[in-house]
């Protein structure tokens, strides 16, 4: 019998979401120091992964109304990178349409050569009108550019002379140097929660990256709802089905933030609650989840951190 794609897994792996949006707070968590001690932290305290996220043009109504700034996920990744030697560091998640497929493959191999093959590639369409405007890329063509990068830079990252006539580019014979350090290239996970994403991810990436999303934000996130376990259960049944029709035998990792812990959960999750629910998921096949703490000083943060890593990770 053919093994499941998305199979149960008995230890669930944690990445923490880096605060490099905290501008209201530059000293505590956006300086070279802050991101080195805060990586630090995460390696020595049992995390698999730091994560960034990726908002480079993010516009002043959005900003006021539950948006945030981000460093440049490469350059905050770097940092972190520098400083530590087994964490996994994970972009959750790139906008692929907003850059040059090749400028992107050029970062993404830099990366991943300089950290010593650490680098998880979690990428999606994006939902920020305001931002692709900002940018000059035609956002009802985010899709169509989105397949057209992941085809192009896993071509990059593994052929030589890529001739390719994109959308709104012609190579006539790219060649990148060195290779990626992990081969034939960083893993590349694709968020979002609709049937395209899912799709995408099982032709085509070696993760899947759903979110919990309530339907009050649905329309603004361009991504379906998804409000409890059970509906993650339909849609990773879904996957695994496509998996078998498509004829795909390799695993497919699933990352999925916890529902009580989520940027929309009201209140703080009770360890038994949350021990449940991360037993549930585990048996979904869910093996990595990304969680984030909020802080004013770094100092409570790095104490979070550690009282997680204590009462979570590290306790049966």
């Amino acid at each position: 019998m053919t093994e499941p794609v998305i199979a149960p897994v008995r230890c669930v792996r944690f990445a923490l979401g880096l605060p490099s949006g905290r501008v209201d707070a530059p000293g505590e968590f956006v300086t070279a120091a802050a991101i080195a001690e805060m990586a630090r932290a995460a390696e020595a305290a049992g995390y698999e992964a730091v994560y960034v996220t990726d908002h480079p043009a993010g516009d002043q109504k959005w900003l006021e109304t539950g948006g945030h700034h981000a460093l440049d996920p490469f350059v905050a990744l770097s940092f972190a990178a520098a400083t530590t030697t087994t964490l996994r560091l994970q972009t959750h998640i790139l906008v692929l349409a907003y850059r040059n497929p090749f400028l992107t493959a050029k970062s993404v191999l830099s990366l991943d050569v300089l950290s010593g093959g650490r680098l998880t590639l979690g990428v999606a369409a994006g939902y920020l009108r305001s931002e692709f405007q900002a940018l000059g890329v035609d956002y009802d063509e985010r899709n169509e550019l989105f397949d057209e990068a992941l085809e192009v830079m896993r071509l990059a990252l593994t052929e030589d002379s890529v001739a390719y006539q994109g959308r709104h580019f012609r190579s006539r014979g790219t060649t990148m140097r060195p290779r990626p350090a992990q081969q034939p290239s960083p893993p590349v996970w694709i968020g979002g929660n609709s049937t395209r994403a899912m799709r995408r991810a099982v032709e085509s990436a070696q993760g899947w990256c759903p979110f919990p999303n309530p339907a009050a934000a649905a329309a603004a996130t361009k991504t379906p709802k998804l409000e409890t376990v059970e509906e993650l259960a339909a849609r990773l049944s879904l996957a695994q089905r496509y998996a078998s029709e498509i004829g795909r035998t390799d695993p497919l990792a699933v990352c999925f933030a916890p529902i009580s812990l989520s940027m929309f959960a009201s209140g703080k999750a009770d360890q038994g609650a949350l021990r449940s629910e991360l037993a549930t998921l585990g048996d979904l096949g869910v093996g990595h989840v990304p969680v984030e703490f909020a802080s004013d000083t770094r100092a409570d943060w790095l104490a979070r951190v550690d009282e997680f890593a204590t009462q979570i990770i590290h306790t049966p």
